[in-house]
């Protein structure tokens, strides 16, 4: 039989080919042409003299930044975020989803979906001004401890309350979200597994532990693995709007580190040899996580 070549393919599906073009081109402007600003990290970068111009300097800014005495507070304040939010914020939504399958009543189920998905919508400024309000010294938390007896907290001036606060919040802007995975993944569930189950004397929690959660593991082993290789990356918008110096001890994260050095002091070279470090070890983190999980389940990323 012969073998239809590339042309036949593109004037066949010439239509599915133009939809697509869109994203590729997206693609390629935001993500592939940027990557030669990498270059920036191994240069002594100097404006008038353009990229291409300033003197090569290879490892130089990677040593100075091993070498930083921030180094080590940025890297653990940046790797115990992730794995607290790993350990408490990953496992909510699937959580969630399963007390979600659980609720029979449609029309209530519907209700609390739509309200557990409003404060993804929120901006981070608002939630972050909405914590502001209610944490101040003189906000309605400080009220209640107050009247219950307890001794009032200046919550955005301690650093023990940083990372209970960047979390916490985070669990309630995102867990409904990120649900959705969860309740498409429950939803394809066979039903008839559950009539088994009913048949064998299990009862709902029993269902939930033997079929329902086995049943998604496929999808949480992913996000996992994805979440696994985020481990040294932190968005700076809402860390950013939470710190100040004071509690730069538990606050201050690699982003914020490379936005202060790369932005405020216009040091390009330091902070793109800063970022570059930082996507490396998400990169390794993330292959690593996905060759284990080959190994113990035989599914994975790739």
């Amino acid at each position: 039989m012969h073998k239809k070549g590339l042309r036949y393919h593109l004037i066949r599906d010439r239509d599915l080919y133009l939809m697509v073009l869109p994203g590729i081109a997206l693609v390629f402007i935001f993500s592939y042409l940027p990557m030669f600003g990498v270059t920036l990290a191994f240069r002594d970068y100097q404006v008038a003299k353009g990229i291409w111009g300033s003197p090569w300097v290879g490892l130089k800014y990677f040593r100075q930044f091993v070498n930083d005495p921030f180094f080590f507070r940025i890297v653990r304040n940046t790797v115990l975020l992730n794995f607290y939010s790993l350990i408490f914020s990953f496992p909510m939504p699937v959580i969630f989803a399963l007390l979600l399958n659980e609720i029979k009543v449609i029309k209530f189920k519907r209700v609390v979906q739509s309200l557990s998905y409003l404060p993804h919508f929120i901006s981070t400024l608002v939630v972050v001004s909405i914590m502001m309000i209610m944490l101040d010294p003189y906000g309605i938390v400080n009220d209640f401890l107050s009247f219950i007896g307890l001794k009032e907290q200046i919550f955005f001036s301690d650093p023990k309350w940083f990372r209970t606060m960047y979390i916490g919040s985070g669990i309630w802007q995102h867990m409904g979200w990120e649900s959705i995975l969860y309740l498409a993944a429950v939803a394809g569930i066979n039903p008839e597994l559950y009539d088994a189950g009913v048949v064998d004397g299990a009862n709902r929690f029993k269902q939930a532990i033997y079929i329902t959660i086995p049943s998604i593991l496929p999808v949480i082993r992913i996000l996992l693995i994805l979440n696994i290789g985020r481990m040294f990356s932190v968005g700076l918008e809402k860390v950013f709007l939470m710190y100040n110096p004071g509690i730069y001890e538990t606050a201050d994260v690699i982003s914020t580190y490379v936005y202060r050095r790369g932005i405020e002091q216009m040091d390009y070279s330091f902070s793109s040899a800063v970022g570059l470090f930082n996507s490396t070890i998400n990169f390794i983190l993330l292959f690593l996580s996905n060759t284990v999980s080959k190994k113990i389940s035989n599914e994975g990323l790739w």
